[in-house]
């Protein structure tokens, strides 16, 4: 059988994995490899996010340097503002999170929406049913594996 098994200093082994973990997880990446990705990631994410904006702003049209300008403009704000709410909804109870993280992904969306000539109206009403929309599957996963202080639940 694969039964997690105690083991001294509160860590459990798996018969499974054979690694110790702090809840019989396998170490799989470092804490070096963990810091790498805390900037890569936002730096990635954000230059796609600039790339696109800057290409839905030109609409098929020619690159100019104010579009360069605008992309890479739009890249640093998003990168911003990302690690900022990472930084902030982490700290938060569950509901908080979630509407940070929902209000990040309909306003970065409604931006996106926003550049294709697409009135101020309509790119508000996507941003918010794509918020919405990620407020409803963000919330049921933190209210599945949180508690109520916003701790994972082993």
């Amino acid at each position: 059988m694969a039964h997690a098994a105690p083991a001294p200093g509160g860590r459990t082994v798996t018969a499974r994995t054979g690694t110790a973990g702090t809840r019989g997880l396998p170490d799989v990446f470092s804490a070096r490899t963990h810091r790498v990705m805390s900037v890569a990631v936002p730096v990635g994410l954000g230059l796609v996010y600039g790339y696109w904006a800057a290409a839905n702003r030109r609409s098929g049209g020619e690159i100019t340097g104010w579009n360069l300008l605008f992309g890479f403009v739009t890249a640093i704000a998003f990168m911003v503002l990302h690690v900022a709410v990472r930084y902030v909804a982490a700290r938060m109870i569950r509901e908080v999170h979630a509407i940070l993280w929902a209000a990040f992904a309909g306003g970065t969306f409604g931006f996106l929406y926003s550049q294709t000539d697409a009135s101020v109206l309509r790119s508000s009403l996507m941003g918010l049913v794509i918020g919405a929309a990620c407020f409803v599957v963000l919330f049921y996963r933190y209210y599945t594996h949180e508690d109520a202080q916003g701790r994972r639940i082993a």
